[in-house]
């Protein structure tokens, strides 16, 4: 008997496809929150402190006529301290991602923020779009 010179490559070619299948079906969700299209406010440019990586993030947008999403589900302005009541029991509640339209009112961010200060959620980031 001679050995085998031949290398099957068959289960790298199942592993690779695997892992693109994976990759096709995660990528959509990570982007979702930025599909919500949303006016950002404009601010100059500056120098942005490195985000956390071990931090877990939940998006609230506020859109221009005032509807209000948390994550990807819709939520009213005034149902907001409940839905956030669920993210204050965690031992590590989430930074929350606030995308607010440039031309939403401020009574609808106080609102938000109203909300997330009876939930004590006191770590919240904002999107803006630099000039």
């Amino acid at each position: 008997m001679h050995p085998v010179a031949e290398l099957n490559v068959t289960n790298m070619v199942d592993l690779g496809f695997t892992l693109l299948i994976i990759f096709m079906i995660t990528t959509p969700l990570i982007q979702q929150e930025q599909t919500v299209p949303v006016n950002l406010p404009v601010e100059s440019k500056s120098q942005q402190a490195k985000p956390d990586p071990d931090a877990h993030y939940e998006t609230i947008v506020i859109k221009a006529d005032g509807s209000c999403l948390l994550g990807s589900r819709p939520v009213a302005l005034n149902r907001m301290v409940a839905a956030l009541a669920t993210y204050a029991t965690e031992a590590k509640p989430p930074v929350f991602r606030i995308r607010m339209d440039a031309n939403s009112t401020a009574q609808q961010f106080i609102s938000v923020m109203d909300a997330l200060k009876k939930n004590n959620l006191s770590r919240i980031t904002f999107d803006t779009e630099a000039k």
